[in-house]
């Protein structure tokens, strides 16, 4: 009996120890390796590097002439000013109201008459991405059967963004490669054929990943084919005053749509124009048809936010409601802004000066007529990959240069290196 026992508790020690090691193997061994993110993986790549005139023109990230990051005298002394002066406490599900008020002034302009009116709804946001994703739900509850429409090519993550709130996208004609400039009148022409209730989504400036922005005119145009066909406009407004240097200029898409008289969108970052990268500040806003929808939207759009990230944090919220509501600070900023957007102008004519000098056979105008942090360079993915083997060049395999990686000191090198690979 005592030898029976003590089999029995050995077979069941030993199914125990199977039960838990099948466990322990299938829990997660479905779970398949992700692809790795391209601008992630450039920059990678870059660190494994060992040479020491190595450029990384793949990340969206300012740097100064010396090739550092920077932060704006006017967010340190705004950090000077916020320091100790608030509790850590939780910020509302909408995130500070001073901070979203200010945001809306800037991107929709000080005398704006939906402000006025209160027809503006608007949450802070976990920067851009943020805003775009809240968006991409507010449409998958709110706007059902709306597809969203985005340019091609657009930058990479608009598509992941839409993908996982389940919405369906659509591409529309924008880039035309044999001018590496806009290709408008394939534009107007998918816009034309898209079914009324759609949401367009339009780079409000500084175009990622081309750099190529509609005119004035042509801006006009465009609002008029979505208003005919009921079409929604969404703004993804990432560099406000990094494009131009000129916040209202900059911001002249959105004015043209307010006129026109359309419902809009718009999600906004301050990581680029103030350098707050790392802070993830950002607002999200919708434009409604009176105050009372406002309401009811803004209650949706924290509805939205609650269980995704509860609510926005506050030491960004904070910097930038500083530098907006002081006059001075506000100046400052402007001409900081200003500054860095001239730097990004002057590398660019660099560049474009020393392909020319080197006798290249290629057009080169595109550098300087494409606006704001990015260069789409019309290179092939194989002569990217032999920048990054050749002369340790990285960037994205689409040819798309970050400019704010150039400076004085390598724009000859990268030149140089660019001539080669685009001559041979």
């Amino acid at each position: 009996m005592a030898l029976l026992r003590q089999t029995h508790r050995c077979l069941l020690h030993q199914h125990r120890n199977f039960s838990a090691s099948a466990v322990s193997q299938t829990w997660f061994g479905n779970v398949e390796q992700a692809p790795k993110d391209p601008i992630l993986g450039i920059t990678e790549a870059f660190l494994a590097d060992e040479n020491p005139n190595k450029m990384n023109l793949g990340v969206g990230a300012y740097r100064d002439d010396n090739g550092k990051p920077v932060v704006l005298d006017v967010v340190r002394e705004a950090e000077r000013r916020v320091g100790g002066s608030h509790f850590m406490e939780y910020l509302p599900i909408g995130g500070l109201k001073d901070f979203n008020q200010v945001s809306i002034k800037l991107a929709y302009g000080d005398n704006n008459e939906a402000i006025a009116d209160n027809r503006v709804a608007a949450v802070q946001s976990l920067s851009g991405t943020g805003s775009c994703r809240l968006m991409a739900e507010f449409m998958k509850r709110w706007m059902p059967g709306s597809k969203i429409h985005i340019t091609k090519p657009t930058w990479s993550n608009h598509h992941n963004i839409f993908k996982d709130a389940g919405v369906d996208k659509k591409e529309y004609s924008y880039y035309k490669p044999s001018t590496k400039g806009l290709d408008f009148e394939g534009l107007v022409s998918d816009l034309k054929a898209a079914s009324p209730k759609d949401v367009v989504l339009l780079h409000a400036c500084a175009h990622n990943p081309t750099g190529v922005d509609p005119t004035p005119e042509q801006w006009k145009e465009i609002s008029s084919v979505m208003k005919d066909k009921q079409l929604f406009p969404f703004f993804d407004m990432a560099y406000q005053g990094f494009a131009s240097g000129d916040c209202e200029r900059d911001a002249q898409a959105i004015n043209i749509f307010m006129e026109d008289g359309h419902a809009m969108g718009c999600s906004q970052s301050y990581a680029k124009n103030m350098g707050l990268y790392g802070q993830r500040i950002g607002c999200f806003s919708i434009v409604t048809e009176d105050p009372k929808e406002a309401v009811k939207v803004e209650s949706q759009m924290k509805a939205i936010a609650r269980p995704m990230y509860s609510n926005p944090p506050l030491h960004g919220a904070l910097l930038v409601s500083q530098i907006l509501k002081d006059p001075k600070l506000k100046q400052q900023w402007y001409k900081e802004v200003k500054g860095m957007a001239e730097r990004i102008i002057t590398v660019r004519q660099s560049l474009k000066d020393n392909l020319e000098s080197l006798g290249s056979p290629h057009k080169w105008d595109h550098i300087t007529e494409q606006i704001g942090m990015f260069c789409f360079s019309g290179m092939t993915p194989e002569q990217v990959d032999k920048l990054a083997q050749d002369y340790s060049i990285y960037m994205t395999r689409n040819g798309r240069i970050s400019m704010a990686g150039v400076n004085s000191q390598n724009v000859k090198a990268l030149s140089e290196a660019i001539h080669k690979v685009t001559t041979q």
